[in-house]
């Protein structure tokens, strides 16, 4: 993730990778690699890298010689990520802000963004930077969560995280899934200058084989974690459990099946 706001730090990337990444990353990585690989690109830029789980998959799909880089503003994320690649393997795994890239204009000839916009602050900068490094004839590809209402993953756990703390909620849940309307997205788009917007809404059912590891990503694997440890209130461990208990509840013993649904973009800067 890329936000000074968003402290992935402790032990919260090893938890996001295991926790997380196998539930809703890693299907939609496959996807997004697949799509940016078969662009053809000789040089690739990922922001927002987080763990790596991008990463890996656009480096099994890219040719051997296509120069990739990997960024993401959080080190601790990225330590994660480097421990995915043998030494001998062409990529570059570095510390960057999406929002003011470390590299020449017209540098890559694809950007790649997975779930990483909504963490921006200043998401119109982002998209200017995207645009700057990017070739002419280059293409964007990003992905944003949809609304609560199609991952009721995240809709349980903020319900819950405002039933457990009705004074001061933590809002942590609310910055993933606050990039779903389209249009404010593709007029950010269009004002830095891209062309050639295309949209998928990509939802999947997705076979959890235990939910007891995605109940410790959903609340150990994010800063939602710290959120609950600074109001003192109850363990981070404890509200872990109560979401054990709702997405049992909502979901069926393991393995259970898990709605999921994002939005894929794709955007290509003009010749």
């Amino acid at each position: 993730m890329d936000n000074n706001s968003a402290a992935f730090v402790g032990s919260i990337p090893d938890y996001y990778d295991r926790g997380l990444g196998p539930v809703i990353f890693a299907d939609y990585a496959a996807y997004m690699a697949r799509r940016a690989a078969a662009f053809g690109p000789s040089r690739v830029l990922e922001t927002a890298a987080g763990t790596g789980i991008v990463s890996r998959e656009l480096r099994d799909r890219l040719p051997a010689d296509t120069e990739f880089t990997a960024t993401d503003l959080n080190e601790p994320m990225l330590a994660v990520a480097k421990g995915k690649f043998h030494p001998d393997e062409q990529v570059e795994i570095r510390q960057a802000d999406a929002q003011a890239l470390p590299f020449a204009d017209g540098a890559f000839d694809a950007v790649v963004c997975q779930f990483g916009i909504m963490f921006f602050p200043d998401k119109p900068k982002s998209f200017a930077e995207a645009f700057r490094v990017l070739k002419p004839g280059g293409r964007y590809f990003f992905s944003v969560w949809d609304a609560h209402r199609y991952n009721s993953f995240a809709r349980i756990t903020d319900a819950l995280l405002k039933q457990t703390f009705p004074a001061d909620p933590p809002a942590f849940y609310r910055v993933p899934f606050s990039c779903a309307a389209i249009d404010p997205i593709k007029e950010m788009l269009i004002e830095a200058g891209f062309t050639g917007i295309e949209i998928e809404v990509a939802p999947i059912d997705k076979t959890v084989a235990d939910l007891g590891l995605f109940a410790d990503g959903l609340i150990l694997g994010n800063p939602v974690s710290e959120q609950i440890r600074a109001r003192g209130q109850v363990t981070a461990e404890a509200v872990r459990d109560q979401v054990l208990e709702a997405l049992t509840r909502e979901f069926g013993s393991n393995p259970a099946i898990v709605p999921l649904q994002t939005i894929f973009y794709s955007v290509l800067k003009p010749r």
